[in-house]
């Protein structure tokens, strides 16, 4: 990509800087021909576009290395390097390659099928999870076909204590779960489009909705694995793969956790074994059950579905190699072709998506980028696709708008994942308590468009939570929300934890907006919320919004002349606090905030290591005063620290000292969000965890609390996106 940079005159630079959307088909029927007449650009083609050159196809020999590095792992009992060792070898297995007169990849299902350890640990999981009729099923396959006798009494042991616990279930948390009644039908609530003055077109309601209300649940347009989650996550659906993952049939980039992920994302079934590792010895139950994880449900054939991983595939490189923005693009012009009957004539060439973009306020650079990136993508569309697709400055002017359109309103599919769940161990060594004492963090995954989900605009107090179930987007609103108020997201936790600098930056940078912390078209629109709110007969103010309310413009005023007021600030030396006047050594101040950290860090690792000294605690503690001491009583470094140290007392086994300082986290956290925020719901998860494994009864209060603020973010998907509430 540099290398074409570069080559390309300063005169077309020139030309591409100044272009506009209108203008765009010149632009790039000038730079075609100009990349046209380039030897490098043809030769970066065909390694991008031939499946012959290309790195990502099948090689037999590489699969029969890992089949026998495979087979070593198995002999010396490494079943789970085994395991991973055998998909890995049919991931770019070919299917009609045959080893010892037999076929290869049918030999590699039924060597995976004996590594055991993909039905073994389905069956723990699922236990975990109190799927127990899943995980009697998957113990008893993994029983099947171990072949030693040590090993089959040990899963026999596992199926007795599973059978015991199907028993003994808590009666508080069956009483507590009953009580969940929770509806997600989707709301009737009709949304329409709506222009704002300062973020453009949004979403609103024409109703009052209540909190909790499911309004919006879509398929995506497009969608698109994240490079990091390919070896992880199922090209498809997105969920975690599973042990017993399904190579594509044709090249050797993905992975889906079932055949009928694969086939849904390929399109078709192409002259797969019919062996699927499954020992013709399984009873006819089992065998049953196999056939359905592995296969999964039939495909469905809806007429909106189209197979979009087939025009990337037979080996070709371009898919891996190209960014994942550029491949989503690709996803959305194919489908925009198929919809419209495989065609897609010029003169007929209109917008694909009907989003946003803000392509006229993009540097030349990236301006330039775009359009390489738009010609790059339309020649491999060319070579690996069957499709009328016509390469001039018109299809390429709509790919530049297509990939502005992804870079302003693609949506990050993300999974909920908990970094660590610690137990507590009394004196005794006896299990006192399953304790969830880690922190929850949003994981991306994914990038898809949404055709409506992503017209949702975003803002600092947001009243809407989206969250995602494989694929689909789920909205929910997490405050009253007035009828005509637009509806809108967060911008994410990652920002809120930013620097005003670097947060300002970000959204200038990615969605072309200019935020500048309350100005007056900003206490304008949340004074209208306000109002909307107090229109509704029998709706009180949220807490959210006080903060808002009570700052007026006279004191924004104050604020700001005070600012400009150089006097006031002595000649602008930092450090001055703009509403007395008090001063603050600031470098001083960062100075001990460092020093705290760097104790807070050594119980960080201690507490991974589960190897936490007196030292370390009492050095840990001294850093929450000195923080205390220098920053603001609700800072949210405080409130991490407290929320570590909790977490260290439970380590040690002080679980009453682990409750005081969750209980300092959460007041300071309420003080920051608000008292029913998804992120309190999270600490209350680790205070009812402390509570339980204390016997207090305060834990049914905490957990109550705990259970209304999840059911208004996530229905009754939380139990699937958090198992162990």
């Amino acid at each position: 990509m540099e290398k074409l940079k570069l080559a390309i005159p300063e005169a077309l630079k020139r030309t591409v800087a100044e272009t506009t959307p209108g203008d765009l088909p010149g632009s790039c029927s000038s730079l075609l021909d100009f990349l046209l007449h380039f030897p490098p650009f043809h030769q970066m083609v065909e390694d991008l576009a031939v499946s012959e050159r290309a790195l990502c196809g099948k090689n037999k020999d590489e699969a029969l290395q890992w089949k026998e590095r495979g087979n070593l792992c198995f002999a010396s009992k490494d079943y789970a390097s085994a395991l991973d060792s055998y998909s890995q070898a049919l991931r770019v297995a070919p299917m009609d390659a045959d080893n010892m007169e037999k076929n290869l990849v049918a030999t590699l299902y039924l060597n995976r099928a004996f590594a055991l350890y993909a039905w073994y640990r389905r069956g723990k999981a699922n236990a975990s999870l109190e799927n127990y009729k899943d995980a009697f099923n998957d113990l008893n396959v993994a029983k099947t076909v171990e072949l030693s006798s040590e090993v089959k009494s040990q899963i026999e042991g596992e199926l007795k204590t599973l059978s015991n616990q199907c028993g003994s279930t808590s009666p508080r948390l069956q009483h507590t779960a009953a009580k969940l009644n929770i509806s997600d039908e989707l709301d009737d609530t009709k949304l329409q489009c709506v222009n704002t003055p300062d973020k453009g077109r949004g979403m609103a309601s024409t109703n009052n909705i209540p909190p909790g209300s499911l309004v919006h649940t879509e398929e995506p347009f497009a969608v698109v694995i994240l490079k990091s989650c390919r070896g992880t996550h199922c090209h498809y659906c997105l969920n975690e793969l599973p042990a017993d993952k399904v190579p594509c049939t044709s090249c050797s980039i993905p992975f889906y956790c079932s055949l009928n992920c694969q086939i849904r994302a390929g399109g078709k079934l192409l002259s797969y074994p019919k062996s699927y590792g499954s020992p013709k010895y399984l009873s006819n139950g089992l065998e049953k059950y196999v056939a359905e994880i592995i296969l999964g449900s039939d495909p469905e054939t809806d007429s909106e579905h189209i197979p979009e991983h087939r025009h990337e595939c037979q080996g070709v490189s371009w898919p891996s190699v190209l960014p994942s923005e550029i491949v989503l693009a690709g996803r959305a012009f194919v489908k925009s072709i198929i919809q419209r009957r495989g065609s897609l004539e010029s003169s007929n060439l209109t917008e694909i998506l009907d989003l946003s973009h803000h392509y006229s306020q993009l540097s030349p650079e990236s301006k330039l980028e775009l359009h390489i990136y738009s010609i790059v993508l339309l020649c491999c569309l060319l070579r690996s696709s069957d499709l009328d697709i016509q390469l001039n400055g018109l299809s390429i002017a709509q790919v530049v708008i297509l990939i502005s359109q992804i870079r302003v309103n693609s949506m990050a599919v993300t999974r909920t994942k908990s970094s660590d769940v610690h137990s507590i161990v009394d004196k005794f060594g006896k299990l006192s308590g399953s304790m969830i004492t880690d922190n929850v963090e949003q994981v991306k995954v994914g990038q898809a468009i949404y055709k409506v989900g992503s017209l949702f605009n975003h803002s600092c107090q947001p009243n809407i939570h989206a969250y995602f179930l494989s694929r689909t987007l789920f909205i929910r609103t997490t405050e009253v929300v007035a009828a005509g108020c637009p509806l809108e997201l967060s911008y994410g936790p990652q920002v809120g934890q930013w620097d005003c600098k670097d947060r300002v930056k970000f959204l200038e940078d990615e969605y072309s907006f200019r935020c500048i912390v309350l100005d007056s078209s900003t206490l304008d629109c949340e004074k209208h919320k306000i109002e909307q709110l107090r229109s509704m007969p029998g709706t009180s103010i949220l807490e959210p919004y006080f903060q808002v309310e009570d700052i007026s413009n006279n004191y924004t005023n104050e604020v700001l002349d005070a600012y400009l007021d150089r006097s006031r600030l002595c000649n602008g030396n930092p450090g001055y606090c703009l509403k007395c006047g008090s001063y603050r050594d600031l470098e001083t101040s960062f100075a001990a905030v460092n020093k705290a950290w760097k104790c807070i860090s050594r119980l960080q690792d201690g507490i991974v290591a589960k190897e936490i000294s007196r030292s370390q605690l009492s050095d840990a503690l001294r850093s929450l005063d000195l923080l205390k001491s220098t920053l603001h009583a609700y800072n949210r470094r405080i409130a991490e620290v407290e929320d570590i140290l909790a977490l260290a007392f439970c380590v040690v086994g002080d679980l009453q000292r682990a409750k005081y300082h969750c209980l300092a986290s959460i007041e300071i956290l309420e003080k920051l969000y608000n008292s029913h925020h998804v992120v309190i719901g999270h600490e209350l998860v680790k205070i009812s965890s402390i509570q339980l494994s204390l016997n207090e009864s305060d834990v049914d209060s905490s957990f109550s609390r705990m259970k209304d603020i999840f059911k208004c973010y996530y229905g009754q998907e939380t139990y699937e996106i958090f198992p162990h509430i």
